[in-house]
């Protein structure tokens, strides 16, 4: 009963917030008879349309993508010379072994025979030199270019690319699965972009799709569909009604209101999103540059009652930023250093100089409905210690252009995810001087530990290192972190083999119609 009227309450929230302007898997579903499904089903042409809730970065070229969603999708066009598999094991693609030096220094690549791009050139060791000389002097990921910064000395023998590193780096074989090869010389990826993967790019239109078509020549198993389109809703209402129509085969991260309210049949499955959702708090804008405010919203704001009311208490509280996929990096304790407690939120707040509160602006997204209805709790929460938030909708491109570039807020709800399974993935952007440290957080101890654990290669001492740097986010209330949450994902019940992987990315070659 308690669930059933949050969600009335969180409804009556979402409504009164739009007329006022506010600007591992365990199957959740059954499969149903054919009589429930679109007539349309039993003609699908081997072909599959996906939706999405955001378009794509503007260069598709795999160096320059910042954006999860682009990631996401051209995981199935790109490939390095290893891939991560949906156990978060680093599996040969590209290469075909990797052979490690017992002192951790030299690696020894094996290049694949017949791997051929999807513009037809066969795969050379050429082609890898380009791909990793390229991804160090232009990747927008900065872990990975000082990863490969470590490279001392590259040499070709016949098919194999040996490298050798200046110190031994436990998490270099992540790095290298970061480096997508490519054609050497071919200047077209951010348009038109070539990579090896199992689907290759057929066309993009603008805030509308994308479409891959199966790759003929992959030296794999290969794709089972012949051709995926990706459908862009940055309209949760548009996606919904298109999903529930039977226009779509597959959505994912819908939320528990979307779920419950699904009637076509389809089946769901559950996995997390692999992100760290927070209140991401602008640390240079008054009155987050003062740790007891942020302190004090910590203790204000109550996650348990969060999960229940968006997700039917779907989803695993964080403390810091790191999620559970990442095992031994993520601390559970973390989840509990600030207890739900407003009299303390009220009492920060006046040492802080803000008895009687202050008022500020969450940025949300438009399109990721969870966001929008996170904050929409968030604002009835931090009402009870005196403070007034209001929620500013912006659509996607907004939210990239003014929140996370310009760093043009003082407040956003969004997930952070990593792009590569090690802590650096996830605690890299909060150095101070980091490009993507959007909250401009600048904090010297967390600096220092973060550098520490870059330059020891001792793994049990790295791993301290980066729980410090954990532990120092939150102490000093870096953001108000609060889960990562659950992904709930709605597929055609004729289509098998979704797998859902540690990292923010959907592998679609493993999909296949069953009749």
């Amino acid at each position: 009963m308690k669930k059933r009227i949050l969600a009335v309450f969180l409804a009556v929230a979402a409504l009164t917030c739009s007329l006022s302007g506010c600007g591992g898997t365990t199957d959740q579903g059954s499969t149903p008879s054919d009589e429930n499904l679109p007539s349309s089903e039993a003609n699908h042409g081997n072909e599959i349309t996906v939706g999405i809730a955001q378009d794509l970065d503007d260069s598709l070229d795999p160096y320059q993508m910042t954006g999860a969603g682009t990631r996401e999708v051209m995981f199935n066009v790109f490939e390095g010379l290893v891939k991560p598999d949906s156990d978060g094991n680093y599996v040969c693609a590209v290469a075909s072994d990797c052979d490690i030096s017992d002192d951790g220094l030299t690696y020894t690549f094996t290049l694949r025979d017949g791997v051929v791009f999807h513009n037809g050139a066969a795969c050379t060791t050429d082609d890898v030199l380009y791909s990793f000389e390229t991804c160090a002097a232009t990747s927008v990921t900065s872990a990975v270019v000082e990863a490969l910064s470590a490279v001392t000395d590259t040499v070709v023998d016949g098919n194999q690319i040996v490298m050798t590193l200046s110190e031994p780096n436990p998490d270099f074989i992540s790095y290298v699965s970061n480096v997508s090869i490519v054609p050497a010389g071919y200047a077209d990826q951010a348009s038109q972009p070539v990579g090896t993967g199992p689907f290759k790019f057929v066309s993009r239109s603008a805030q509308e799709n994308i479409i891959l078509e199966r790759h003929e020549e992959y030296y794999g198993e290969g794709a089972s569909l012949d051709k995926v389109t990706f459908k862009i809703y940055e309209d949760a209402n548009a996606l919904f009604t298109a999903l529930d129509s039977g226009s779509l085969d597959l959505v994912a991260r819908l939320t528990t209101d979307q779920v419950n309210n699904l009637t076509n049949g389809y089946t769901v499955l559950e996995g997390t999103m692999n992100t760290v959702q927070a209140l991401y708090l602008n640390n240079a804008a008054a009155p987050f540059d003062n740790e007891l405010v942020r302190q004090a919203l910590c203790y204000a704001v109550d996650v348990d009652a969060i999960m229940d009311i968006i997700a039917e208490g779907h989803g695993t509280k964080v403390g810091s930023s790191m999620y559970p996929a990442f095992g031994k990096y993520f601390d559970a304790d973390l989840a509990d250093a600030y207890p739900y407690d407003p009299d303390k939120a009220k009492e920060l707040l006046a040492e802080a100089g803000y008895e009687d509160g202050f008022s500020f602006t969450i940025k949300a997204p438009s399109n990721y409905q969870q966001h929008v209805d996170t904050a929409v709790v968030l604002v009835e929460q931090l009402k009870q210690v005196g403070v007034t938030a209001q929620i500013e909708q912006v659509d996607w491109n907004t939210w990239l252009t003014d929140v996370y570039a310009g760093r043009n807020f003082e407040a956003t709800v969004v997930g952070f995810d990593s792009s590569v399974l090690n802590a650096s993935g996830m605690l890299a952007r909060w150095v101070s001087d980091n490009k993507k440290n959007m909250i401009n957080y600048n904090n010297p101890e967390y600096d220092q530990t973060y550098a520490a654990a870059q330059t020891t290669y001792d793994d049990a001492e790295q791993t301290a290192l980066y729980k410090q740097c954990l532990q120092i986010l939150s102490d000093t209330a870096a953001n108000v972190y609060l889960q990562d949450m659950a992904n709930l994902v709605a597929i055609n019940p004729k289509l098998e083999g979704f797998q859902f992987y540690p990292l923010y990315v959907m592998d679609l070659s493993l999909l296949h119609f069953v009749e």
